[in-house]
């Protein structure tokens, strides 16, 4: 098997479509974060998801980034380092949860009741949760300001879906004002980035499909061309 960079890419589109598609499955039907959740089987599921959303997603990302090094300038550079840093925090903090927090919830219920209290946006921690705090702060600044900066380079290098770049960026500028809306389930702001996600995958997929089927007839022309010859 060769791999080539078309084909790379492709499998980068590919992957970050799976990981928006996660994104916005793992937000359906979410059962409220207690005790109780987290050594069920629901919450491995989930969690393995989420696992799987940040993993595909840093793919996803980093074969965008690369497909348009030149039209996202400087901006894009920084905006791809900034959500890769949330994406690599997000992957540290969801394989603990899925690995750490079952084992330790009933030997120490009111670390883990905290560690679930700040999961959720404008939630706050009674205890002290040692160095895994900074990690979800982290993860959270990496995470929505590197989707505003990144969407941003990427509407201005015009490559991929602009209404998905756009999506992505206002999507993360609106998660801030969750704690704003007590009223309204704050998993329904997930689900645009990940629809963003999966929709900027697809273009980056298709585009890279365009340029092979394009590529084919060239090669085949330029060896009919007599003058070529």
């Amino acid at each position: 098997m060769t791999i080539t960079t078309t084909s790379l890419t492709r499998a980068a589109g590919v992957a970050a479509i799976v990981g928006g598609l996660l994104f916005v499955t793992v937000q359906i039907r979410h059962s409220n974060l207690d005790l109780a959740l987290v050594t069920t089987t629901e919450w491995k599921v989930r969690q393995t998801m989420k696992v799987l959303f940040a993993s595909l997603s840093l793919a996803g990302i980093t074969g965008m980034y690369l497909r348009q090094v030149k039209q996202s300038g400087v901006l894009g550079l920084i905006g791809y380092l900034v959500f890769s840093v949330g994406f690599l925090a997000m992957l540290g903090v969801e394989v603990i949860g899925l690995v750490a927090v079952p084992a330790i919830a009933a030997t120490s219920p009111g670390y883990v009741s905290d560690v679930l209290a700040v999961a959720v946006p404008g939630g706050h921690a009674t205890g002290d949760l040692g160095l895994i705090q900074p990690l979800i702060s982290l993860m959270g600044i990496g995470f929505l300001g590197g989707a505003v900066l990144f969407g941003i380079a990427l509407f201005r290098a015009n490559v991929l879906a602009r209404w998905a770049s756009a999506l992505l960026a206002v999507a993360a500028l609106a998660t801030p004002a969750i704690p704003l809306l007590p009223q309204v389930n704050f998993r329904l702001f997930a689900i645009p980035t990940g629809v963003a996600m999966a929709g900027l995958g697809y273009s980056l997929w298709r585009d890279q499909r365009t340029s092979v089927t394009a590529s084919v007839p060239s090669a085949v022309s330029s060896q009919l061309d007599p003058a070529g010859a």
